[in-house]
C-alpha cells in the first residue's frame, strides 16, 4: 500500500503543476479540499497550496483572548474560498468547573461574532469533557445550556461545528454512544458536525462506514478533517501524519469525503509542501 500510495501522490502533485479554475475546482461540489494554515494571510496561503478551503485560528489556540477585527475581513468575505474557523482548544463548555465552562461560553460567542465578520462558512469546536468521576450527562446537559442561553439572544451568529475528539474517557464527542446521547439533547438546535479522521481511528471508532453511523446520529457531516494518525486504533493520541504516511489507510480517508460530500481539510505537518500532497492527492482519488 505504501508504494501506491508514494506513486499515486507524485502523480497528483505533478498534475498541480497546471493552474486549476475557481470554475474547475467549484464542479466538485460540496468535495472542496483546502488545509488549517496560517492565520497572517490565508488567502495566500490557499494560493500557495491551490486550496479551495482554508482553516485558521482567529486568537491563539491555547489562549482566552477574544479575537481581534481582520484587515483582510472584506477580502476573505469576497474571495472564492471557502473559509473555516477553529475555536480555540482551551474551550470547553462541557466541564462542571464553572471558572472555565463560563468563559469557554463567552469565547465561544466572541469567535463566533469573529467568524461571521469575516464571511466564515462555520465555527468548529471540540466536543469538550468532563472531569473524572464527573457524570458526563452533566457535560451534555452544559451543552444543553450553551445553545439555550445562545438562542435566547438569537443564537450564534456562526454555524457551530462539533468536532469529534481523540482522548479522554470522559469526553463528550469520542466514542460515537456518547455522541448520540450528546445529540439527543443539542441536535434541536441545528448545531453542526466536523468529523476529524485521525481523532476518529485514534478515538477506537472504526473508519468503515463512519459517515453513515456518524449520519445515523446527527444526520448531517459539514466538515471533514482529512488526517492520517501517527498512532495506532484506539490510543487516544491526537497527532495528525500526512495521508499515507500513517497508521490510516488513505482509502478510508477518501471514501469519507465522498461518502459525505463535504469539503475537506486537512490539519497535516509539512507546511505548503506537506499539505499541497495531501490536497493533491485528494483531488485526485476523488475525481478519478
Amino acid at each position: 500500500m505504501g508504494t501506491l500510495v508514494v506513486i499515486l501522490r507524485q502523480l497528483a502533485a505533478l498534475r498541480q503543476v497546471c493552474t486549476i479554475s475557481s470554475a474547475a475546482r467549484r464542479r466538485l461540489g460540496g468535495m472542496r479540499i483546502g488545509a488549517h494554515v496560517d492565520p497572517a494571510d490565508p488567502l495566500a496561503e490557499a494560493a500557495a497550496r491551490r486550496a479551495e478551503v482554508v482553516q485558521f485560528f482567529l486568537a491563539d489556540p491555547q489562549g482566552w483572548k477574544d479575537p481581534q477585527a481582520r484587515e483582510d475581513a472584506a477580502a476573505l468575505r469576497d474571495s472564492d474560498i471557502d473559509v473555516f474557523i477553529h475555536a480555540p482548544y482551551v474551550i470547553n463548555v462541557a466541564t462542571p468547573n464553572n471558572r472555565i465552562r463560563i468563559p469557554s461560553r463567552k469565547l465561544l460567542v466572541s469567535h463566533a461574532h469573529a467568524a461571521a465578520a469575516i464571511g466564515a462558512r462555520a465555527l468548529i469546536v471540540h466536543g469538550g469533557h468532563v472531569n473524572k468521576g464527573d457524570d458526563l450527562a452533566t457535560g451534555i446537559d452544559n451543552w444543553r445550556k450553551t445553545f439555550a442561553y445562545a438562542a435566547e439572544s438569537g443564537g450564534f451568529v456562526t454555524q457551530i461545528l462539533i468536532e469529534n475528539t481523540a482522548g479522554g474517557d470522559n469526553a463528550c464527542a469520542r466514542r460515537f454512544d456518547a455522541l448520540a446521547r450528546l445529540w439527543d439533547v443539542i441536535g434541536e438546535f441545528g448545531v453542526g458536525f466536523c468529523l476529524d479522521t485521525c481523532h476518529a481511528h485514534a478515538g477506537g471508532e472504526d473508519l468503515v462506514d463512519v459517515v453513515d453511523r456518524v449520519k445515523a446520529i446527527t444526520g448531517r457531516i459539514d466538515l471533514i478533517h482529512a488526517n492520517d494518525s501517527k498512532d495506532g486504533f484506539d490510543s487516544g493520541r491526537d497527532r495528525h501524519d500526512n495521508l499515507g504516511s500513517g497508521n490510516i489507510d488513505p482509502d478510508l480517508v477518501v471514501a469519507a469525503i465522498r461518502a459525505a460530500g463535504a469539503p475537506a481539510v486537512v490539519e497535516t505537518p509539512g507546511g505548503v509542501t506537506g499539505q499541497s500532497a495531501d490536497i493533491a492527492y485528494l483531488r485526485e482519488r476523488l475525481n478519478g
